[in-house]
């Protein structure tokens, strides 16, 4: 069986017991500790922490996963064994309160041995046996449901039943969180089928195929675990490793070579390609040793290096996750960086790492369709990044030689810093090189450089928050979406508090948007008990409760009090142009740029509108004249706007998510006409026409393929256009020309200005030549033939006074010059020296150092010419 093939029977066997086919989520996680989704799981998350209902008891998927940086980290294993990968499909059935044990592990074995014949002798199961300080206790469950299978199979239970303590048999999210004890499937892939006392070896001869994950307690934070209502059933199970099974062993028939899942049809295609680039040729060899390996095995590390961070850096960017400097966009710049130095080193052409993400797209976009959507913008930003690295790459090696020479007992923390910092060296590349030398990093050292970086970033941009709310309060109800419902709101005082020179107010209902997605608080007032207060922030805490920030008066507000809440209308209107501005420019940004432009952060309030994007390279004029007038044209079209709210799984097709977000189970469709559907909670106008105008201001970098786009609409654009028309119509005046003439009037003035500047520079040389022949007429010539010329001259500003200088020294041949000048209160020294008084022992720049120092001043330079200067 190839990949495809293993894929399409897991899901179809699940599918037909009952099971929903999930599509695989994004790379880009939806909770904020991950770097990427790196389990089936994530997305289930909320169902086992209880946040989102149940839609469908049983599920099954083909998930991407990634594995690289953060807790689950694979990079440092990658090629140098068979089975370890920075991207895998993870394979995984699912039950949300519905089978448990007996029944997960009767249907895995079932899939394994009468589905795809794997020998029921090599197959062995660990169980969870809790040891010293483990939590719960042994889980006789499963045992006595893999005990009953292995004896129907005349399999002695003892030998292939193995107890495992918490380390390898007990899973949990977190600290705290659902987590319960797992049962995980090993096959023995020995020669002759007697591995079994290699389960959890860590050997590729037996390998763990399925993880069955029991989830039954919930952990708390004093360190108990308490049974859970629902009890769940998470598995896992790696495409790769199935695959690679299959192809080592030639469908079970020859256990004689090493089991690798690079033997699978998934790498192939990959390694061929590497191979059609280069010189070399993928043997499959493995090294025993990292630190001793053969020229063979250094080149089949590479091979396997290459195609699984190609496969990697392919998947992430299709999903709109860019290389960067910063959290995720590092790991995957690391990774990039990582293959292209090997390839470098294997002496493949420039290019081939963006080439090799074709054959990616082109292996799997039957299974993953995005790949085919997204191939062109892959491929772009993988040459961009590759070309970037490059450029940078021999400066880093030529450095690197240098600190090796320096420091031959290891390379200090500060120098790795640098070479990170500077020239883009990922700390692993680094180790890489200095491993062939035999020489040390230090990496404590370079950790703490990276940390006062990381504390100078927080420090940037740290922002206090106030938590005046419990659990005992119900979440604010927000009633302020429509623009006509947000005056004069009835409410009542739930919970007051001080901070400062404010009053912190949480009310039972608001029509204050708290800030969020990028969003603006509302401003206003509260009338409470005949008092006005004027709200100028609005925050939603952890509880969902609108924590009001308002200015503190000499009066007092109780809880309990009714209130009248009124938001600053102007302010939301122009507010709400703003965000849906936002849309049309991401839908112009799209069309005019590709789809593979993604958002990377907004800002919205009643002033402008901030929007960043990924981006190759800064977009055109030409490009931001047709993504402007894309806007204008959705604008004048008078599109309508329509808000609805649907389940997280019925989104409409074609509906953007930022998946940087955390959605809940419901969600709010923002659409403009039928040209842009988002998933937002913002303010929104009815028609396109309220924005009324829309003009950008600003294109510019903010980090490494990251843009912003900065834009005004409504008012504030109008001010502008009038503010421009103000200056035009003064140059018409000025020029007295029609608008239409004035840019060639201005050229025109512009080309006669560069001519009396070329005009009065040649005068000023001529005026600075016949001053220096003057000087040097006043030169003394001393015993050894050489000119001496020491003058005072008019007020000349420090060019001038270089030039005229140099031109004494032209005038009288060999000798030295020394000319000074006083503008304002300064006295500027310049000192010319001939080749021949050089060589009679004058030196300019001393000669400068020495009568600057004379007056408290300083200056120096090269033996030919210097400048220095003191007060007068």
């Amino acid at each position: 069986m190839n990949s495809d093939e293993i894929r399409r029977s897991f899901l179809d066997f699940f599918s037909g017991r009952g099971h929903g086919i999930v599509k695989s989520s994004s790379l880009m996680p939806d909770a904020p500790n991950l770097l990427f989704t790196n389990a089936g799981m994530n997305q289930f998350v909320p169902i086992f922490l209880g946040e989102k209902n149940i839609t469908f008891p049983r599920a099954a998927d083909s998930q991407k996963c990634i594995r690289a940086g953060g807790k689950h980290n694979d990079l440092d294993d990658v090629g140098f064994d068979t089975y370890h990968h920075t991207f895998f499909e993870m394979l995984g059935n699912w039950s949300f309160g519905d089978y448990f044990k007996r029944e997960a592990i009767e249907m895995a074995w079932e899939l394994l041995t009468k589905v795809w014949h794997f020998p029921t002798e090599r197959l062995y199961a660990t169980v969870y046996s809790p040891g010293p300080g483990d939590p719960a206790s042994f889980d006789g469950e499963a045992h006595a449901t893999w005990e009953k299978i292995f004896s129907d199979e005349n399999i002695d239970p003892k030998v292939h039943i193995v107890s495992g303590a918490k380390a390898d048999n007990f899973w949990m999210m977190g600290d705290t969180g659902p987590c319960g004890p797992c049962t995980e499937i090993h096959m023995d892939l020995t020669p002759d089928g007697s591995g079994g006392n290699l389960v959890n070896g860590g050997t590729p001869r037996c390998i763990e195929l399925w993880n069955l994950v029991f989830i039954q307690f919930n952990a708390t934070a004093d360190g108990k675990f308490t049974a859970l209502e629902n009890k769940h059933v998470d598995t896992g199970m790696g495409l790769e490793r199935v695959a690679g099974i299959f192809a080592t062993t030639g469908k079970f028939s020859d256990f004689s070579r090493l089991p690798s899942n690079y033997d699978s049809d998934l790498f192939s295609d990959i390694f061929c390609a590497i191979e059609r680039m280069g010189k070399k040729k993928y043997s499959g060899t493995v090294p025993p040793s990292r630190s001793a390996m053969s020229e063979r095995e250094r080149v089949d590390f590479w091979f396997r290096a290459i195609a699984d961070h190609a496969r990697t850096l392919t998947f992430a960017v299709s999903d709109g996750i860019f290389p960067s400097n910063e959290g995720r966009g590092y790991v995957l710049r690391r990774i990039l960086r990582r293959a292209v130095m090997f390839g470098k080193l294997m002496q493949l052409p420039n290019g081939f790492f963006a080439e090799l993400s074709a054959t990616v797209a082109e292996k799997m976009c039957g299974v993953f369709p995005e790949l085919e959507e997204q191939k062109s913008s892959v491929e772009a930003v993988l040459r961009s990044e590759e070309m970037a690295f490059a450029r940078t790459l021999d400066n880093g090696v030529l450095i690197f030689d240098d600190i090796c020479k320096k420091s031959r007992s290891g390379i200090r923390g500060d120098d790795a810093f640098l070479l990170y910092d500077t020239y883009g060296f990922p700390l692993d590349l680094t180790q890489l090189m200095a491993a062939d030398r035999g020489i040390p990093v230090d990496v404590d050292g370079f950790e703490a450089n990276m940390e006062r970086q990381r504390s100078m970033a927080r420090a940037a941009q740290k922002k206090s928050t106030v938590e005046i709310s419990d659990r005992s309060l119900p979440p604010t109800e927000f009633v302020g979406y429509s623009i006509d419902a947000i005056e004069n709101v009835t409410a009542q005082l739930i919970n007051v508090a001080e901070d400062g020179d404010s009053l912190l107010l949480i009310f039972d209902r608001t029509p204050f948007y708290a800030e969020c997605g990028g969003q603006v608080a509302d401003r206003g007032t509260a009338h409470i008990g005949g008092v006005t207060f004027h709200i100028t922030d609005v925050q939603k805490d952890k509880n969902g409760c609108h924590v009001h920030r308002a200015k503190k008066t000499t009066a007092t507000a109780k809880i309990g009090q009714s209130a009248l809440l009124t938001v600053n209308k102007n302010i939301r209107r122009n507010t709400a142009r703003n965000h849906s501005a936002t849309h049309i420019l991401q839908f112009a940004l799209r069309k005019v740029l590709g789809n593979h432009v993604k958002q990377a952060g907004s800002y919205v309030d009643d002033k402008r509108l901030r929007f960043d994007f990924n981006a190759l390279s800064a977009p055109t004029d030409s490009e931001i004249e047709r993504i402007e007038n894309l806007v204008r044209e959705k604008i004048l079209n008078c599109e309508e706007s329509s808000i609805c709210e649907v389940p997280m799984g019925a989104i409409p097709d074609g509906c953007l998510a930022n998946f940087g977000e955390k959605y809940g189970e419901i969600v709010r469709v923002v659409a403009l006409g039928d040209f842009s559907k988002e998933l937002c909670g913002g303010c929104h106008v009815k028609n396109t026409a309220e924005i009324a105008c829309f003009r950008i201001v600003s294109s510019s970098a903010i980090a490494s393929g990251i843009r912003r786009m900065e834009a005004l609409t409504g008012e504030a654009a109008f001010d502008l256009f009038r503010s421009n028309c103000a200056i035009v119509d003064k140059q018409c005046r000025d020029f007295s020309c029609q608008p239409c003439d004035v840019v060639g009037r201005v050229e025109q003035l512009l080309v006669r200005c560069r001519e009396l500047e070329k005009f009065a520079r040649a005068a000023r040389q001529t005026e600075l030549k016949s001053i220096a022949a003057d000087i040097a007429a006043s030169g003394m010539r001393s015993e050894d033939g050489l000119v001496h010329v020491e003058k005072n001259v008019q007020s000349l500003d420090g060019e001038d006074l270089r030039t005229l200088a140099l031109n004494v020294l032209n005038a009288i041949g060999e000798g030295t010059v020394i000319l000074s000048a006083r503008l304002g209160e300064k006295i500027t020294v310049a000192v010319c020296c001939s080749k021949a008084a050089i060589s009679f022992g004058h030196h300019a720049g001393n000669i400068v150092k020495k009568i600057a120092a004379a007056h408290g001043g300083s200056g120096g330079g090269r033996p030919e010419f210097a400048m220095g200067g003191y007060c007068a």
